[in-house]
């Protein structure tokens, strides 16, 4: 007789398994239709078992042609039909394993949380005795055994899924994914991937991390230091994810976190010196650099170049705020801009690592907005590594009343990435999942998620008192073993570092720490050393050239212009795309009539050709929200893309433009950080509308307005918001000019309203042309984009041209009849413009400021200079008077006015009045108003 294993192999994965499919497809119609024994087995194992056929025999899949009418003779060979159950019920446990093995682990450090006895996890739920499980089965190969009982497997999956470590993964719908884990997690363990060597360099990083943190609680005592205390392990975890980086050939890390741990990773993983921390908190610490604020400590960033398997890692570890995880988009847009500058095709010399507290992770949206960039074309960065410092609560609440997911964590399965949760206090399953994470991300360049388990020895921050709200929780970690003391005992016991050996190392730490203090206690001069890399050549402040000549000769515009109105052979373009070349054709031949679009799409080719990249990215912003753009060409029969921009010159840059998903916290957070890592790209992000840009306000007000005076980071970023009230309404009018405009000072930012094509194509072109770089803001238009007044020629964009700060009435032929001047910016003055003509009137003067910040103060005293009489001055705007430019513009008005010496230095307004919303839903109210400021403004009656 065959031998029992091999004819149950024949069984399970030969042409029986069909048979047993179709089995329980008959149960599942009809029950009385299968043999009683079936029935019962159906029962016991639901819909579950055809995962388990189908998980261990993919020859099904293959060829499903084998007979399921009928059982091969290997059935009839000698095999009792209990062990074939049992068997297959062997198969099945390890399936649920797989799945709900995680809910049974003991990951609470503190042993506060039982692990779960979920039913499924139990034989008996199945209606197996314990006799039963010293019976045969026969599993030919899975988790390595043949022969074995029922005990055995089960004593060897809690061994693998119950104890310290939890993992999930059997969510991936990947099966190449699946396989890699499951057979590490299934081959290895702790014990046979760490060496001696690993686990005395993790007891090294536990005694940095634990005596850095009682360090400063006994020289600092209530300091805010938002401190590790508890989660130590995060520490070694950390380092270790990083050298299996650096083994795997990833030469930079851009790393984001919160403020819980950031000062242990500043000290202990990123180098910076202990005697700087240390001058923070004892106020010695002075910067040379005036025009710097400055943030606390815990929010600053740092790089350094650290030793990883042999080759130098920089890491970089970006500034954060206390808003929490808004700094996750700005780690990924750095990190793409790394790849990009690297030429990294394959994502694998740059990596992004987010490092999470429990409660923000599954509270902050930005979190599930930046998985969903994951794996998106203009959005990848090849997976990013995420770190959980569990905490198992927020400032006061536990995870019982902030989330309702089982897990902080759970929000990763939206993209499939594998969950490692591990306890905290078990420091070599610590380093094997961290090492395991590393790995899968650099095996498949995807989001991969470790949940370090901890707890928070002391408040929120080191002056609060948590038993307030925890009096158990707090009860217990007071008399609970620190994670050093836990890892020393352990060390110990396995003889593996000797006591001696152990305290000369808390002897030489200890020594350090003492010497940093002592010399941070003399003042410490901080050099702010921020323009290296591909930031060298570029100064910190550059207002002496704010506004270079940035022309274009006009034979180098129409070459430009031709190329991009020109339609590859055997494309077949939209018939309206064709209708829409022919005066772009026309502009190129007498250079003439250019319009908003083809203005923008020349001052892109231009840069392109002359060594910068330009990255556009927005919700439609390949056609473009009004479809004025069309960058990007559907051939109309096999819908193949052509981008004209990427069809200019062999040698020329790369053009990239992406239709972003529906988030404008994580897109602009993302476009940030892609400037701020990366100055040779004009990089631009466009709202749909403009006001839908207040969905990502913690971006302007946190990084955009702030982070160069805050943290010594500049950005170049250039933000296009569509503005211009032409009655659709209180959500599709407003840009909100009044917000952006009361965050600027200290030429922090530059805010722009342009009125010509010819003017838009300059401040694009500027961004680049200085020697330094300033976040953009322009409020762009939406009728004017197909205006017949809005219109410029190529001569504005040619010799000795540049941006116009603002703009002069050139209608005006004699400046001694204006008795009235209306200052404005952008879309009203084409109102009052048309108004005027039509009405004949020559005594008002329309002048535009296109730049409200940095305020054009002596240009515009320039201009106003040459009306020699004293004029009455108004400001004219569509928005209501509690909004648009008014308040921020009429006391430097008024100061430029004060300088002429007219009688009338002070400005007056015309527009709508206050108001609680922007603009009213009502077509025939908005043309009312609209009427009114335009007649009130020229004075017709």
């Amino acid at each position: 007789m065959a031998d029992p294993t091999i004819r149950l192999a024949s069984f399970l994965y030969g042409e029986n398994a069909p048979y047993i499919l179709k089995q329980y497809a008959t149960f599942l119609e009809a029950p009385e239709n299968v043999d009683p024994s079936w029935q019962s087995f159906f029962m016991e194992f639901g819909d579950s078992l055809e995962h388990v056929l189908l998980e261990n025999d993919k020859t099904i899949l293959e060829d499903p042609t084998p007979s399921a009418d009928k059982p091969s003779a290997n059935i009839s060979e000698g095999l009792p039909e209990e062990d074939i159950k049992r068997s297959l019920f062997a198969l099945m446990l390890v399936r649920v394993y797989r799945v709900r093995g995680h809910l049974a682990a003991k990951l609470d450090p503190l042993a506060l949380t039982p692990p779960k006895n979920h039913p499924e996890l139990d034989p008996a739920h199945y209606g197996f005795t314990e006799a039963d499980l010293d019976k045969p089965v026969y599993l030919d190969g899975t988790l390595g055994y043949t022969h074995t009982t029922l005990r055995e497997v089960l004593q060897h999956l809690r061994a693998i899924y119950c104890q310290h470590i939890a993992v999930e993964f059997m969510h991936s719908q990947d099966p190449h994914h699946k396989a890699w884990l499951q057979e590490r997690i299934e081959n290895t363990s702790p014990a046979s991937t760490l060496t001696d060597v690993d686990r005395k360099k993790a007891l090294k990083d536990l005694l940095e991390a634990e005596s850095f943190e009682q360090f400063i609680n006994t020289k600092h005592t209530g300091a805010k230091k938002f401190g590790l205390d508890g989660s130590e392990a995060f520490i070694p975890g950390f380092k270790e994810a990083l050298r299996i980086s650096g083994k795997n050939d990833v030469q930079d890390v851009v790393i984001g976190m919160a403020h819980r741990g950031r000062l242990n990773v500043l000290a202990n993983v990123m180098g910076k010196p202990l005697t700087t921390i240390f001058s923070e908190f004892q106020g010695t610490i002075t910067l040379d650099d005036d025009a710097s604020s400055g943030d606390v400590k815990y929010h600053q960033g740092y790089s350094s170049d650290q030793l990883m398997e042999g080759q130098s890692v920089h890491l970089s570890l970006t500034a954060n705020p206390s808003h929490l995880e808004a700094v996750d988009p700005v780690v990924l847009g750095k990190t793409r801009a790394k790849q990009d500058l690297f030429d990294d095709k394959e994502r694998q010399k740059a990596m992004g690592v987010l490092i999470h507290g429990d409660a923000a992770f599954i509270g902050q949206g930005i979190v599930a907005e930046c998985f969903s960039l994951s794996d998106l074309q203009g959005y990848r960065t090849g997976g990013t590594l995420h770190l959980v410092i569990n905490n198992q609560i927020g400032f006061t609440t536990n995870p019982t009343y902030s989330r309702s997911s089982p897990y902080c964590s759970d929000l990763a399965k939206i993209v499939q990435a594998p969950i490692f949760h591990v306890n905290g206090d078990d420091i070599d399953s610590v380093l094997y999942v961290c090492r395991m994470a590393a790995e899968f991300r650099h095996q498949f360049k995807k989001d991969v998620v470790v949940d370090i388990i901890g707890y928070r020895r002391f408040g929120h921050n080191e002056g609060d008192d948590p038993s307030f709200t925890q009096p158990k929780m707090y009860a217990h970690i007071k008399n609970h073993p620190s994670v050093f003391s836990l890892y020393k005992e352990h060390l110990l016991k396995e003889g593996i570092m000797g006591e001696d050996e152990i305290k000369l190392l808390e002897e030489e730490q200890q020594e350090r720490l003492r010497a940093a203090f002592t010399e941070a206690q003399k003042e410490q001069s901080l050099k702010v050393d921020w323009l290296k890399g591909h930031w060298g050549g570029l100064t910190t402040r550059g207002s002496q050239n704010a506004n270079p000549i940035s022309e274009v000769s006009i034979e180098s515009l129409q070459a430009l212009c031709k190329k991009l109105t020109l339609i590859p052979e055997n494309f077949t373009p939209h018939s309206k795309l064709n209708r829409l070349l022919k005066p772009k054709i026309q502009m190129a031949e007498t250079g003439d009539n250019v319009d908003w679009a083809t203005a923008e799409a020349l001052a892109f080719a231009t840069l392109l050709t002359t060594g910068h990249g330009v990255r556009l990215t927005g919700q439609d912003s390949g056609r473009g929200t009004f479809s004025q753009r069309h960058t990007v060409w559907k051939d109309q029969e096999n819908e193949t893309k052509y981008i004209p921009l990427n069809h200019l010159s062999r040698d020329q840059d790369y053009f990239e433009v992406i239709d972003s998903p529906l988030s404008e916290f994580s897109v602009l957070g993302f476009e940030y950080g892609y400037s701020s890592a990366n100055p040779k790209t004009l990089t631009l992000w466009e709202a749909q509308f403009g006001d839908f840009a207040n969905g990502a306000q913690v971006i302007f007000d946190q990084f955009i307005s702030s982070a160069e005076n805050k943290w010594h980071r500049m950005s170049g970023l250039t933000i296009l918001l569509p503005h211009g009230y032409e009655g659709q309404g209180p959500e599709h009018s407003s840009a909100r000019p009044e917000r952006y405009l009361q965050m600027c000072a200290e030429d922090n930012m530059q805010i722009a309203n342009c009125t010509t094509p010819a003017n838009y194509f300059h401040v694009l072109r500027r961004q680049l042309l200085r020697t330094f770089r300033k976040p953009l803001i322009i409020f762009t238009p939406k009728s004017l984009l197909r205006h017949k007044m809005a219109v410029s020629s190529m001569a504005e964009m040619a010799k000795g041209s540049s941006f116009q700060l603002v703009i002069d009435d050139q209608q005006i032929k004699n400046k001694k009849a204006v008795k009235r001047i209306l200052l404005c910016t952008g879309k009203i003055y084409y109102d009052l413009r048309a108004a005027a003509l039509e009405n004949g009137i020559k005594d008002v003067a329309i002048i535009r400021l296109e730049q409200l910040y940095p305020f054009p103060k002596n240009v515009l005293k320039q201009i106003l200079h040459t009306y020699p009489n004293t004029c009455e001055v108004m400001w004219t705007q569509e928005e209501p008077e509690n909004m648009g430019a008014w308040h921020f513009c009429d006391r430097r008005i008024e100061n430029v006015l004060t300088t002429l010496n007219w009688e009338n230095s002070r400005p007056h307004y015309i527009g709508r009045k206050a108001a609680a919303s922007p603009a009213t839903g009502y077509a025939k109210q908005h043309e009312k108003e609209q009427h009114s400021i335009v007649h009130t403004a020229l004075n017709i009656k």
